[in-house]
């Protein structure tokens, strides 16, 4: 299986997503531009009105940038598209090493405009992964909106020179230049509750082999964005499946999810040289839907994040012990996102 492959899209979905969403998306960009004056009015009438400094005209101008460097990424791979035979040497090498440069010069321009018009700090709190790579990675992350996914693939592009191959909601397929981008480098969209027959497992096993020096393996054990909610959803599934162990540990973590272990442990066999790099952050925290952005996206704050690696020789063998491991870190991520984190 090509790692690259993602779930079957039907037509219909295809069209919608490629003539329709897409160029909306471009002509939306450019009406704003055009129209941009009258914007930046309004937001700066509008800004007095709500809480912050600025809050509307700052959370404009990123929207702004984000559609600008949306319909940029759309035109460029078109004309990749092109220029590599009408898509047939597309996913090459060659062409995937020019996706991976262009998505990370437009994570590194995007993230310095956001960080300064936000006024946002990104802190790492203890030891730094090794900023040259020796060996491949399973990077596991705990998952608490869409915002620590742009933060970790901006940090490993940038800050650790490495090729990421993620598993991620196919959800996040409806944005134009994600959908695009990620069909022509290794990565894998996913429905976190399947339909049946598919074997979600097999995908990620798949997309974990193979892994080169410098890449790194992303998956969210999590299986989604933390809320209270699917906190109690994941507790109740536990009970279900006569998990009351597992059930009380997930009780007793606040901050996290249990973490769905079949993704992990295919991960972890099918990448028998990759060590482990466990991820936790603050900051971003609960920014899941359009009006927790707008009401709690963080200004004139910091974003704090703690790598821990784990050396393959530390990992257990069996599946068991493996799950009781995975979920013993998790309990370290929950227990330090409670001593970190900002309320309010």
């Amino acid at each position: 299986m090509s790692p690259t492959a993602g779930p079957v899209v039907s037509p219909w979905t295809w069209a919608l997503r490629r003539l329709v969403v897409a160029p909306a998306v471009i002509g939306l960009t450019v009406a704003i531009w055009v129209t941009l004056p009258l914007w930046l009015l309004g937001a700066a009438a509008l800004s007095p009105l709500l809480p912050g400094r600025w809050r509307a005209l700052r959370l404009f101008w990123v929207a702004v940038v984000y559609l600008t460097f949306e319909s940029l990424l759309l035109a460029v791979m078109l004309g990749l598209w092109l220029a590599s035979g009408f898509g047939w040497r597309i996913r090459s090498p060659y062409f995937a090493g020019i996706h991976y440069d262009l998505v990370q010069g437009t994570l590194i321009v995007f993230f310095r405009e956001a960080r300064r018009v936000l006024a946002l700090r990104i802190r790492t709190d203890g030891p730094h992964p090794p900023r040259i790579p020796e060996r491949p990675v399973l990077v596991l992350c705990r998952h608490a909106g869409p915002g620590d996914s742009f933060i970790l693939m901006y940090a490993l592009l940038h800050w650790y020179a490495r090729e990421p191959r993620v598993v991620l909601k196919n959800t996040l397929a409806w944005d134009p230049a994600i959908d695009v981008v990620l069909r022509r480098i290794p990565a894998r969209f996913i429905s976190p509750d399947p339909v049946a027959g598919e074997d979600l497992e097999s995908q990620i096993a798949a997309l974990a082999t193979g892994l080169d020096r410098d890449d790194a393996f992303v998956i969210f054990p999590e299986g989604g964005n933390f809320t209270a909610e699917r906190r109690e959803r994941a507790i109740s599934r536990l009970r279900r499946l006569g998990l009351e162990r597992m059930a009380q540990r997930a009780e007793e973590m606040t901050h996290v999810l249990a973490p769905r272990p079949g993704g992990v442990l295919a991960a972890l066999d099918a990448a028998p040289d990759a060590d482990v790099l466990m991820v936790g952050h603050t900051g971003l925290d609960h920014l899941v839907t359009v009006s927790d952005v707008w009401r709690e996206l963080p200004m004139d704050k910091q974003i704090t994040m703690r790598w821990w690696q784990v050396p393959r020789d530390e990992i257990p063998e069996g599946r068991d012990e493996r799950i009781d491991w995975l979920y013993g870190w998790w309990e370290r991520v929950d227990d330090w996102i409670e001593e970190h984190r900002v309320d309010g």
